[in-house]
């Protein structure tokens, strides 16, 4: 995360983990070279973020788009059913006087 990292302080989470064997070791490197069970979350964590950073770049930028872009103008609504028959009878009373 080299972007995430000029803003944090070069703060980088691919060498966190958790030791399941019990025995003491300083880096996720040290305890994967002596076959030591770990569960490597940290990788999972860049992972993640950098995933959001990347859906919140995109969601921005569609939004700017979308105000750009003008909605076309809706099309005129064609009378229902009963709106026809109702101007139908109308007409005929209207001829009737």
């Amino acid at each position: 995360m080299p972007f995430l990292g000029i803003f944090l302080g070069k703060v980088d989470f691919s060498n966190l983990f958790i030791n399941l064997s019990g025995k003491p070791v300083s880096s996720l490197k040290e305890a994967t070279d002596k076959g030591l069970a770990v569960i490597g979350y940290g990788a999972f964590l860049n992972t993640v973020i950098e995933f959001l950073i990347i859906a919140l770049v995109l969601f921005l930028i569609i939004k700017q788009i979308n105000l750009l872009v003008k909605p076309a103008p809706a099309a005129p609504k064609e009378p229902s059913a009963e709106e026809k028959l109702l101007t139908e009878i109308r007409d005929i009373l209207k001829a009737q006087s």
